[in-house]
């Protein structure tokens, strides 16, 4: 099966409009206005997932504990919340947080603990070492994904960030689904 076109072409790095085009030759009247929005985002979201991960790997954390941390970590201090409470600031289910929980506690990065007067509450600590993780590891993840944004100037980039954001209220509003994942997690 050949290709739109060859690697060596440069249209290859970009063939977005190509494929609109492609559709609407083959099948008029397909609406394809969405290819030019959705198509970059699906392939920034891989590769900025894919950079994400090989930062997280040299730095020995995986994104799902990184996010437990990040969740105690920005709660202020003592860092310590509930389970619930993490399910509800990380946007995943009980049973997903508990994996975690139970993950960064054999790591010695949480601890868990009853929660006083209610009797299945548990309380999810961050600790000296989970601090230290954490700490180490944002400055890492945001400074990377700073450089990844240079291209863009700061005007342009609030620009992208106001509208990513009415985009996606309106997206989740029209889907009823106001949970965020990581790129191709499912709950």
């Amino acid at each position: 099966m050949a290709s739109d076109h060859s690697p060596s072409d440069g249209a290859a790095d970009y063939p977005v409009a190509d494929i609109a085009a492609a559709w609407q030759r083959e099948r008029p009247g397909t609406p394809v206005s969405s290819i030019g929005i959705v198509t970059p985002l699906w392939r920034l979201a891989k590769l900025l997932g894919d950079d994400r991960r090989r930062v997280l790997a040299r730095a020995g954390v995986d994104t799902a504990t990184l996010d437990l941390l990040s969740v105690l970590r920005r709660a202020g201090e003592p860092y310590t919340l509930t389970t619930r409470e993490l399910s509800a600031r990380s946007m995943i289910t009980a049973g997903a947080i508990s994996q975690r929980v139970a993950r960064a506690e054999r790591e010695g990065l949480v601890t868990r603990r009853s929660g006083r007067g209610r009797r299945r509450s548990v309380l999810v600590e961050l600790t000296p070492a989970g601090h230290q993780l954490v700490e180490s590891t944002v400055d890492q993840v945001l400074t990377r994904e700073a450089e990844l944004l240079t291209g863009l100037d700061p005007e342009q980039q609030n620009q992208l960030a106001e509208l990513l954001r009415v985009l996606l209220q309106d997206v989740q509003r029209q889907l009823n689904d106001h949970r965020l994942t990581h790129v191709g997690e499912l709950d």
